[in-house]
């Protein structure tokens, strides 16, 4: 049986139903019951545990061979990944694949949350356990954070100017994480996994607009202004600098690259953005 941890978020809920749609065994690691309503009649195993209360996770590792560690970030995020990896190996568990990010190869990046997930790798690492990493380039469904906006002004904002970045679907980092999760070969490796194409936001802009059949446009917005939108929208400070700090030493020195594990290792043809906006028009034009 599987686990996949960090169940309920974006990511993770579409690697779970995934995983449940071919009919492997999966148990998702949820906090709250009440949020594990998307897998009600989908045959997926629920457990209950807090990555902070280790004796919660004895009992979800039960029967689990293999995990998708996948954190949250916060501050503890490390300890948390390592309580979570240390009680998968003393319940028997064979392969860990983390749920990593872009750039987590470098341990001493000036992002606190890549430095984190950099830490957790090398731990893993060391851990004897077999293990995958998985780093991808930011999502694109984050755009649907803009929504609002995007329905509303005909506009979102951003603090990265023309700057490039290849947005993947999660759809695609889900069926990356599937193969990892179930065949043999992924042992010992680290996957960047990025979109087939690198777009500034102006060019997401320009598909939006012809996605949706009126004008777009991408706002571009100092940094501070940008952290105050984030503080009034109710993100943590420390939260909202660290966003910030992965726009500017992730995404404006490595956002570009673009790689084909999503077509060789999920053998796929990944998603477009163009696929992505016309997936999603209903949401971006204020319809649902």
């Amino acid at each position: 049986m599987i686990l996949v941890s960090g169940a309920t978020g974006t990511a993770g809920k579409e690697i779970v139903l995934q995983l449940a749609s071919l009919g492997i065994l999966t148990k998702a690691l949820v906090r709250d019951m009440a949020k594990a309503t998307p897998f009600r009649g989908k045959c997926v195993h629920v457990a209950v545990g807090d990555l902070n209360e280790p004796t919660t996770l004895e009992e979800a590792f039960q029967a689990v061979d293999r995990a998708l560690l996948l954190p949250a970030n916060n501050a503890n995020q490390v300890e948390q990944e390592r309580t979570f990896i240390d009680t998968a190996k003393r319940a028997g568990v064979q392969h860990i694949v983390k749920f990593s990010a872009l750039g987590a190869d470098d341990p001493k990046s000036a992002s606190r949350i890549i430095r984190w997930h950099a830490e957790a790798e090398d731990y893993l690492e060391a851990s004897g356990l077999a293990w995958t990493h998985l780093r991808p380039c930011i999502f694109m469904q984050n755009l649907l954070g803009s929504a609002a906006s995007i329905a509303g002004e005909g506009a979102f904002y951003s603090p990265l100017g023309d700057t490039r970045v290849a947005h993947v679907d999660v759809r695609d980092i889900a069926a990356v994480a599937l193969e990892t999760l179930t065949e043999r070969g992924h042992e010992g490796k680290a996957y960047t996994i990025t979109g087939p194409e690198a777009l500034t936001y102006s060019e997401v802009a320009e598909k939006l607009t012809a996605a949706l059949g009126k004008p777009v446009r991408h706002v571009d917005v100092p940094p501070e202004q940008f952290k105050q939108s984030l503080l009034g929208a109710g993100m943590p400070d420390w939260s909202a600098d660290a966003l910030l700090e992965i726009f500017e030493h992730v995404m404006k020195p490595l956002g570009a690259q673009v790689t084909n594990v999503v077509a060789e290792i999920a053998r796929k043809a990944p998603i477009t953005f163009d696929q992505f906006t016309r997936d999603n028009a209903a949401a971006f034009s204020g319809k649902q």
